[in-house]
């Protein structure tokens, strides 16, 4: 597959995870007000409290499984640096890490509560319902979690979304504590938070994700911020790929003639993760082999972090098989990076690593 660099244009998969993020966000909500009427008993002869139970179930697991498709669209969109644990261990990721760590919380919530719910009849009535009532805390937490990772969040529509959903439950809550007790102690922390939990959100909102800069106080990585033209312009410097370091690659191989003197061409077009975040593209020209591979006669390689992929340039000092060492440099100095390649003749696609250490010299091999 094609390595795309991250300021060509949001991928598909940065689109789905919008949208998986709005839809599930209604369905928590719808859920949150079906629990609280079913909770209540409520019914009528037109709407027995069977149908109003068996909605609260099914919209619970339809937003269960949005909530997935949120989650595992969000790890395939590699622009940001979001893993698959970062969406089940809060507060760990690099990126926005309190607000992506809420969204985790809020999805451990609901994969609680779904495991419980099919244990139900070994767990017992009284466990079961001790972990179902902490459901009632995914929505605040993936609220704020999506107004705060969310690019969506100072537009119109989204805030007018995002008040539709807060005053469905607020006039939920406020018809459950119209009918409990007078003096239940319930009831006094019910009315506390209803008047509190709008005006904390609101004064959030308005010196947060609405203020400016919300990008980088929210812990948005700088060269993201960079690459999609969000801060200031700065010049690439030798900061931007902390050296040394040791990084993942994945990419792909492309073939084809070089020119009408029959020479052949190989680019290794790879993204880095792990240990840095960023591109490394190998080009290599020369004279094909019988196996397919190409006995070199000249190189190129380009180096950066996400928005700057070509930081630094070079080409190969030493090509052993899929074993490459190259010498680079740039405006943060000259840099050796021994490269192993793994390369599916099948498929085409690439995995390996890279070390990236300081030269002082050119060098020749190891």
């Amino acid at each position: 597959m094609n390595v795309l660099a991250a300021g060509s244009g949001p991928s598909p998969f940065w689109y789905l995870t919008r949208g998986a993020g709005v839809v599930a966000l209604l369905l928590l909500t719808t859920s949150v007000v079906l629990g609280i009427v079913d909770f209540s008993r409520w019914r009528s002869d037109r709407w027995p409290r069977f149908v109003t139970d068996a909605l609260h179930r099914n919209v619970s697991l339809l937003a269960l499984a949005v909530v997935v498709l949120h989650v595992v669209t969000t790890v395939a969109d590699s622009f940001a640096p979001i893993g698959l644990k970062d969406a089940v261990i809060p507060f760990l990721s690099p990126y926005r890490p309190l607000w992506l760590g809420l969204g985790a919380l809020s999805f451990d919530v609901l994969l609680a509560v779904a495991i419980t719910s099919m244990a139900r009849r070994r767990l017992g009535y009284g466990a079961w319902r001790a972990v179902h009532w902490t459901a009632y805390a995914c929505w605040p937490l993936a609220l704020v979690h999506g107004l705060g990772t969310g690019t969506d969040t100072p537009l119109p529509w989204m805030l007018a979304l995002t008040a539709v959903c807060v005053l469905a439950v607020l006039i939920a809550v406020i018809w459950r504590v119209g009918a409990a007790a007078p003096e239940s102690a319930g009831r006094r922390l019910a009315a506390g938070a209803l008047a509190a939990g709008p005006v904390a959100l609101g004064v959030w909102l308005a010196g947060g994700p609405l203020a400016g800069n919300w990008a980088a106080h929210a812990g948005t990585p700088a060269t993201l911020i960079a690459a999609v033209g969000s801060g200031p312009a700065t010049a690439p410097t030798a900061s931007s790929l902390a050296v040394p370091f040791t990084a993942r690659l994945s990419g792909s191989v492309r073939q084809g003639a070089s020119s009408e003197s029959g020479l052949a061409s190989v680019d290794l077009p790879m993204s880095m993760s792990g240990g840095a975040e960023g591109t490394l593209d190998v080009q290599i020209t020369g004279q094909p082999q019988g196996d397919g591979g190409v006995a070199m006669t000249q190189s190129s390689v380009a180096l950066g972090p996400p928005g700057q992929p070509t930081l630094y340039k070079g080409h190969i000092v030493a090509l052993r098989g899929s074993r490459i060492v190259a010498a680079v440099s740039g405006s943060g100095g000259s840099l050796r990076l021994p490269i192993d390649l793994s390369i599916d003749q099948a498929s085409g696609a690439v995995t390996g690593t890279v070390r990236a250490a300081t030269s002082t010299g050119g060098g020749s091999g190891e």
